[in-house]
């Protein structure tokens, strides 16, 4: 059974850091692109990161380039999002979803449909 979690989550104060973890069962990651999505309260889900399944190619959504960094460790099977000075924006569900690409430098943020499998979510606050 494929399966993917999320883990790392937490409460911390603006400014700070989290690393989540995504970690799958059941299929080789290094087959996959992973995408980071989060969604908050009353919105929609969105784009945070990518990393293609070579680990070649990475995308970040603008909100956080620059403080957000994605990698992946196949022989872990599993893909981090690195996540530094934190803003209260940032609040929200964070999920890790897979979409099967094999040798491939290419990866979105922007679209969530190549995305076939999802994990539960990890919950991400940052509040003083």
């Amino acid at each position: 059974q494929l399966q993917l979690v999320e883990s790392g989550g937490g409460l911390v104060q603006p400014g700070g850091s989290l690393r989540l973890s995504c970690a799958a069962s059941g299929f080789t990651l290094g087959y996959y692109a992973i995408g980071w999505f989060r969604q908050a309260p009353g919105k929609e889900r969105e784009g945070v990161s990518c990393i293609s399944s070579s680990g070649g190619g990475t995308n970040y959504a603008d909100s956080v380039k620059g403080r957000f960094t994605i990698s992946r460790d196949n022989a872990k099977n599993t893909v981090y999002l690195q996540m530094n000075s934190l803003k209260p924006e940032d609040t929200a569900v964070y999920y890790c979803a897979a979409d099967y690409a094999p040798y491939s430098a290419f990866c979105t943020v922007v679209a969530q449909g190549p995305y076939h499998y999802w994990g539960q979510g990890t919950q991400v606050t940052v509040s003083s």
